[in-house]
């Protein structure tokens, strides 16, 4: 197969009806949806090859009717066999420098979710392969108290959750999250989670536990109070009033919660900000944070797709002021500034976020973990101290 066949395979000549102001030209085709009764539940339209492939396929009809005969997407996971689980980073602009991801994918499916390219590295798709072809790491648990263990580890925080969510719904009977925490209890180690899941209530006797030594805090997403705008934009993940509640529970139990009003996307959800920071604050929360919606690499495409999908008619301007937020391109990757955007529409939204986080009397005080508590797990063959 050519390289120009190959890259007509993975986009498709179908094109938007109307391009954004100031577009470019060089925009790629849209790639081919699934059937809609074959991705029921999930959030990718489509299922384009990942860009490491030589060779893309998409599913056509021959003339004998036989995409009525695919089966709908399932849900299926693998076993991640990795040597370790600790995964460093150096980012100026992020709190941390290191995490843990228990999952590989999330079934949650949240068409924005800027971990969706990293499946292209395991030879998969970011679209619908992303939310239904998971890989687990039942080792995660065992890995991690070893290297813990390690002569040479400085405990810092461990932050979890800030690329696919700990508690998506294979979580349920896995449990692989609560082996993590037991060990990180057992070393009196800190952990910062974020998810949008309201599983993570299950785990609130070892978290409150560990937040009584300032060794653990909870963020929870809430991208929208609209049940429908949410169900469409995140389909598998836990309901607005879900999450509240599940902000609730954590915040009663005396676990330092945070909501984030994450992402933002202008003309979509931006005008909730300030509903859901209110909601959020009665349910007992002290600090929130907010980030612009990005669009790295493969995201661009298929939020692009789902936005025609479902909102047909807003495509044109959020896309316009997303542009506008990001100097007049889709994504903006630069350190410092591709969290919150640069331009008039991107210090409007923050400066609405900070009025009502002042108003509400959040981010009056930030909780900070201590690593005071840590105490190195043993080793096996390790001698026992006689004293």
């Amino acid at each position: 197969m050519s390289p120009a066949s190959s890259h007509a395979l993975k986009h498709p000549p179908v094109t938007a009806p109307s391009e954004p102001a100031g577009a470019d030209s060089d925009f790629p085709e849209l790639g081919v949806a699934i059937d809609r009764a074959r991705r029921r539940g999930r959030g990718a339209q489509s299922n384009a090859s990942g860009r490491y492939e030589a060779e893309a396929r998409v599913a056509f009809d021959d003339g004998w009717q036989s995409l009525e005969e695919l089966p709908p997407f399932k849900t299926t996971v693998a076993v991640d066999t990795s040597r370790k689980v600790i995964t460093r980073n150096d980012s100026p602009d992020i709190g941390f420098d290191r995490s843990i991801n228990p999952y590989r994918g999330c079934e949650h499916g949240c068409v924005y979710c800027f971990a969706r390219p990293t499946h292209a590295y395991l030879g998969l798709s970011p679209g619908l392969d992303f939310e239904s072809k998971l890989f687990a790491k039942p080792e995660a648990p065992a890995l991690l108290e070893k290297e813990l263990a390690a002569s040479g580890y400085e405990p810092r925080m461990i932050a979890i959750g800030t690329n696919t969510d700990p508690y998506q719904p294979i979580e349920r009977e896995r449990k692989i999250m609560r082996g993590i925490l037991e060990v990180l209890e057992r070393a009196g180690h800190p952990v910062g989670i974020v998810t949008k899941s309201a599983l993570v209530v299950r785990d609130i006797d070892i978290l409150a536990r560990m937040a009584k030594r300032n060794l653990a805090k909870v963020a929870i997403s809430v991208t929208s109070l609209d049940p429908k705008l949410a169900r469409t934009m995140e389909p598998r993940a836990a309901t607005p009033p879900k999450r509240l509640e599940a902000l609730k529970q954590l915040s009663d139990a005396g676990i330092p919660t945070t909501v984030m009003v994450a992402p933002v996307i202008p003309a979509l959800n931006d005008s909730e900000i300030e509903r859901i920071l209110d909601a959020a604050a009665h349910a007992g929360v002290k600090e929130a944070s907010y980030v612009l919606l990005r669009l790295p690499l493969e995201v661009r495409d298929l939020f692009r797709e789902w936005l025609m999908a479902n909102y047909p008619d807003r495509y044109r301007h959020v896309f316009t002021l997303i542009r506008d937020m990001r100097g007049g391109r889709d994504y903006d990757a630069k350190w410092g500034e591709r969290m919150k955007g640069t331009g008039p529409m991107a210090w409007t939204i923050g400066r609405r976020f900070e009025i009502a986080c002042d108003r509400l009397g959040l981010n009056k005080r930030r909780s900070k973990l201590t690593t005071d508590h840590f105490a190195r797990p043993k080793r096996n063959g390790d001698q026992l101290s006689l004293f």
